[in-house]
C-alpha cells in the first residue's frame, strides 16, 4: 500500500514537472513574475530596516540621547520649551544615575531667534557642557568646518545647513535675541567656532549650540537646566534599566525620565507606516502572483481537458488530478520564490555594502528618517523563509480554483472537447 501510494507520488510529480517543461514560455513569464514581486519586498525591506536602525542611532548619537531626565510640566509643554519649568539637579539625582550605570551631561533647551540681513529666523537653542557633553553625544565627531566649543567663551556651533541658509560661515559673527527665565529680553553677540556636518537633518536645520555656562549666565538660570541626557549600553531596548532607575526617583515626583522613543514620536509614526508599507508590498505580490500563476492555471487546464477526462477515465481519481495541478502550480512558485530570493539577496547586498544616495531629492524634504539622503540597507533573515514560503503557498493556493473547476466536468464531456 505505501510503495503504491509512494509510486503514485512519484508519477504526479514527474507529471507536473513535465507539465512545467512543455509550457516552457508561459512557465518562465510566471516564473519572472513571482521572482520580481519578491526580489523587490526582500529589497525594498532591506532598504527601510536599514535606514530605521541608522535613524535610531542617529537619534541617540545626535539628538536624544539614549534618555531624558525633566520636569514633568516641562515635558507637557515640551514643544515651548518653557525655561520656567528647569530644575537644579540634587545629590541623589546624580547618585540614582550612577548607580544605574548610566552617563549624564546637562542641557538647557529654549527658542531664540537670529537676525540676518534680510530679516530674522527662529531657531532651536541648546546649552552644552562641552566637556560633559561628549559622554553622551557625538556632535565633535561630526564638526565639517571649524573646531568644538570651549566653556566659557561666547562661541556658537551651527548646522551645516543651517549655515547656509544664513550664509555665514567659520568666523563670522551671529546676532541671537533670546529670553531670560524671568522674561527679559536680551540679544548675545556670538562668534562662530565650528559648523555641524550630523547625519542627523535635525541637527543640522535649526539647532545652535553655545557653551552651558554663558546659557546659565545670560538666562539668569543659577545652575538649573532644562534636561539631563542620558547615555547607557543596550540603548535599543532602554524599557528595563528606565525602569529601575524611575523607581530609585520615586522621591523627584516632579520629574520623569522619557526613552529616546518617547522623544521622537515623528519618527515612529515613519517606523509604524514602514511595517505597514512592507504589508502592502506583499500584497501587491499576491495581486502579481494570483494573476499570473491563475493566467497559467487557466490554460493549462483549458488546453489539457481531453487529457484530463481520458486520466480520469483510467481510473486516475479527481484528489490526484487536483494534486497534480497543486504540484505544479507549486513548482512555478518554488522557481520563482528561489529566483526572487536570490535577485533579492543581491540587491540587498549592494544597498548594505554601498548604499543607495538620495540626497537630491531629500535637501529640503523631511521624511522623518533621520537620514541626510544615503539610505544603507540591513539583512533581515526572516524575510527570506517568509517570502520563499508566501510564494509557493501562494501560487497553490491560487491554483485551487481553476483545477476545482476543470474537475466539476463530466468524464464524456472532457473527451468530447475539442
Amino acid at each position: 500500500m505505501k510503495r503504491t501510494k509512494v509510486h503514485m507520488l512519484g508519477f504526479l510529480v514527474s507529471l507536473a514537472w513535465k507539465n512545467l517543461s512543455r509550457y516552457r514560455r508561459r512557465t518562465i513569464i510566471t516564473v519572472v513574475a513571482i521572482a520580481f514581486g519578491i526580489a523587490m519586498y526582500i529589497w525594498v525591506d532591506s532598504l527601510l530596516l536599514g535606514a530605521e536602525r541608522e535613524s535610531e542611532r542617529n537619534l541617540v548619537w545626535y539628538e536624544t540621547g539614549a534618555a531624558k531626565v525633566m520636569e514633568a510640566n516641562f515635558w507637557k509643554n515640551i514643544d515651548y520649551l518653557p525655561l520656567e519649568y528647569s530644575f537644579v539637579p540634587s545629590k541623589s539625582l546624580k547618585d540614582a544615575l550612577s548607580s544605574s550605570g548610566v552617563v549624564w551631561t546637562p542641557r538647557v533647551c529654549f527658542f531664540g531667534e537670529v537676525y540676518t540681513d534680510e530679516g530674522s529666523l527662529p531657531v532651536k537653542v541648546i546649552g552644552i557642557d562641552p566637556k560633559e557633553d561628549k559622554r553622551v553625544y557625538r556632535l565633535e565627531n561630526v564638526i565639517y568646518r571649524g573646531r568644538f566649543l570651549n566653556n566659557g567663551e561666547k562661541g556658537v556651533l551651527v548646522g551645516r545647513k543651517l549655515m547656509r541658509s544664513l550664509g555665514v560661515d567659520v568666523g563670522n559673527l551671529l546676532t541671537l535675541k533670546i529670553r531670560t527665565k524671568s522674561g527679559v529680553f536680551k540679544t548675545l553677540r556670538l562668534r562662530i567656532t565650528g559648523v555641524i556636518g550630523s547625519p542627523n537633518p535635525k541637527v543640522n536645520g535649526g539647532t545652535l549650540f553655545i557653551p552651558l555656562s554663558l546659557v546659565n549666565r545670560e538666562l539668569e538660570l543659577h545652575g538649573a537646566v532644562t534636561e539631563l541626557s542620558l547615555y547607557f549600553p543596550g540603548w535599543q531596548t532602554p524599557e528595563k534599566i528606565l525602569g529601575r532607575l524611575r523607581a530609585k526617583l520615586e522621591d523627584e515626583r516632579s520629574l520623569v525620565v522619557k526613552s529616546w522613543r518617547d522623544l521622537a514620536p515623528d519618527f515612529l509614526a515613519v517606523s509604524q507606516g514602514k511595517r505597514s508599507g512592507t504589508a502592502v508590498i506583499l500584497f501587491l505580490i499576491f495581486i502579481i502572483a494570483a494573476v499570473g500563476i491563475s493566467n497559467t492555471m487557466l490554460m493549462a487546464v483549458y488546453e489539457r481537458i481531453r487529457e484530463i477526462g481520458m486520466m480520469r477515465a483510467m481510473g486516475m481519481g479527481d484528489s490526484a488530478l487536483k494534486f497534480a495541478f497543486l504540484l505544479e502550480a507549486g513548482g512555478i512558485g518554488f522557481i520563482g520564490a528561489l529566483v526572487g530570493i536570490a535577485l533579492g539577496a543581491l540587491l540587498s547586498f549592494y544597498s548594505v555594502r554601498y548604499g543607495i544616495d538620495f540626497s537630491a531629492y531629500m535637501k529640503d524634504v523631511d521624511i522623518g528618517y533621520r537620514l541626510t539622503g544615503v539610505f544603507r540597507g540591513a539583512w533581515n533573515p526572516e524575510v527570506f523563509p517568509i517570502s520563499f514560503v508566501f510564494g509557493v503557498a501562494v501560487s497553490m493556493g491560487v491554483a485551487f480554483i481553476p483545477a476545482s473547476r476543470a474537475l466539476k466536468m463530466e468524464i464524456t464531456e472532457c473527451l468530447r472537447h475539442q
